[in-house]
């Protein structure tokens, strides 16, 4: 407990009880937060005339002097320490007056946010960069074909333009998820005190004006005692942690030999120290595993809220250190992909390896259909017993004839088929069957390069309204410094005149 709290309801605390329930640790990132939160408090203050100017610019001069306090690890928190190194610098009987009519309840809850709302604008800025990576290499390789899997099994031809910009749009979804929290987080709980408020007259408004909110947690018990935030904020981590493993995994799955689809950098791989013929994927790996974490943080916090009664628990401090790995651990990840991706290299031909996994069985089906009008669950089973076939006799899709085809239709369906061997071919080119999936969000070329050139243009505008954002929270702590540098600097602050600033 701090200094300034004991004599009072708790003479004194045990020191190993106080170091227990500590926070200051994982207060350091709070710190600068919590010194613009004293300042906004104190100019509300002044201006609604609840304590006298020269007193409030002595606070605000004390907090200006103090603003790169270094947290004594005994302290209680960074909320305390402020105030007592406040208390030491002008006296009590000024300082002992900052924490008129706000709460540490209030105070830490608009705290996290304000640290929170900077770091998701920063995670925005990390998830948009890697998609441009991932643009940027989708652009080299539209007419790179490569296998699609389902089950892990061969199953239609693809391009690795098509694939990346199916990892783009889960980007892209992470980071609408992101800012619609980012706009809840965004609210100022200050004014909601310990869970009642104040009988101080107040301005809830204009406090979180100079703190850069776009506007206040209204309710009082809410304001206090929600960590819905964190939860929201977390879940959506979640979600970004298991699109970044399950993209990590295709890689290493299709960086193995078996599957030959890409082949990795190698400075993001290593080797055996026994086999010198191994290039393992150790970076994919540890990101595949790190998602556990943030998933882990997910559960914990959820687990930690779900019993807890309204209002405010101490529990809530063990929850925060959760969302900031969990911010980290995304942030890092992100950071690998987009300087992993530009650097890989994918199998040129798959053509081959087309035939001999009867890839383009589908299309053949469809090319039966389309051309010689068979009802699709008869060419389905065609071509099924046609596959059955050539994988019983050791052979592929290089050996299928049309004379072959004909024999399988007629013992399958009962169907006489003469197919012209033109078609037959066309329908088992890798290329040409991509070509042909000229459907909306298809992998035909002409399709890919509308997708390119629609994400373009949308990622460059998610960059300028993060930026807009980010220009906001500027603009707020420069109008806050302002008034802040006004008030202190006036030569009668008891007398002199100030005007608010807007914003």
């Amino acid at each position: 407990m701090s200094k300034i709290l004991h004599g009072g309801r708790i003479p004194s605390v045990r020191r190993d009880v106080a170091e227990f329930t500590s926070s200051i640790r994982d207060d350091v990132k709070l710190s600068k937060a919590v010194i613009d939160i004293n300042k906004a408090h104190v100019i509300m203050l002044m201006e609604q005339k609840i304590i006298k100017r020269l007193d409030g610019a002595k606070l605000l001069e004390a907090l200006t002097k103090n603003a790169d306090i270094r947290l004594d690890p005994s302290a209680e928190d960074v909320h305390m320490a402020v105030e007592e190194v406040v208390i030491k610098e002008v006296g009590l009987e000024t300082g002992g007056n900052l924490h008129i009519a706000k709460s540490r309840n209030d105070q830490v809850a608009t705290a996290i946010r304000m640290e929170l709302r900077g770091k998701l604008l920063t995670l925005m800025l990390s998830l948009i960069q890697t998609q441009e990576s991932l643009l940027e290499m989708a652009e080299k390789h539209v007419k790179t074909v490569i296998l699609g899997y389902t089950h892990l099994q061969p199953a239609q031809p693809v391009t690795f333009a098509h694939y990346l910009l199916s990892q783009f749009d889960a980007l892209e979804r992470d980071l609408q998820r992101l800012r619609e929290a980012y706009a809840r987080v965004n609210l100022c709980p200050m004014g909601a005190a310990a869970l009642a408020t104040t009988s101080f007259p107040i301005n809830r408004e204009r406090v979180a004006a100079l703190l850069g909110f776009s506007g206040i947690a209204e309710n009082s018990i809410d304001a206090v005692g929600s960590r819905d935030f964190i939860l929201e904020t977390t879940a959506v981590l979640t979600i970004i942690a298991v699109n970044l493993s399950r993209f990590a995994e295709d890689l290493i799955v299709w960086s193995s030999p078996d599957f030959g689809v890409i082949e990795l950098p190698d400075g993001f791989a290593s080797t055996s120290s026994i086999m010198p013929q191994k290039k393992n994927p150790e970076v994919l790996e540890v990101i595949r595993a790190r998602a556990t974490h943030v998933l882990g943080d997910f559960v914990s916090s959820a687990a930690g809220l779900k019993s807890l009664p309204s209002t405010y628990n101490l529990d809530f401090q063990e929850i925060t250190p959760k969302l900031w790995e969990a911010i980290e651990v995304n942030s890092n990840c992100l950071g690998m992909f987009s300087k992993l991706i530009p650097n890989l290299k994918v199998s040129p031909d798959v053509s081959d390896k087309a035939l001999a996994s009867f890839a383009a069985a589908t299309e053949l089906a469809n090319m039966l259909v389309r051309k010689y009008n068979v009802p699709f669950r008869s060419a389905h089973r065609i071509v099924g017993s046609l596959v059955k076939l050539l994988i019983e006799s050791k052979l592929t899709f290089l050996d299928a004839t049309s004379g072959l085809l004909q024999k399988v239709a007629q013992e399958a369906v009962g169907i006489k088929l003469a197919v012209n061997e033109k078609d037959l071919v066309e329908s088992l080119d890798p290329l040409k069957i991509v070509e042909t999936y000229k459907v909306r969000g298809g992998p035909a070329s002409t399709e890919v390069k509308r997708a390119l050139a629609a994400r373009k243009k949308n990622m460059v505008l998610m960059r300028s309204d993060v930026s807009k954002l980010k220009q906001k929270l500027d603009k707020a702590e420069n109008v806050l410094e302002s008034t802040v540098k006004s008030y202190c600097e006036a030569d009668s602050p008891e007398d002199a005149s100030f005007k608010k600033s807007s914003l």
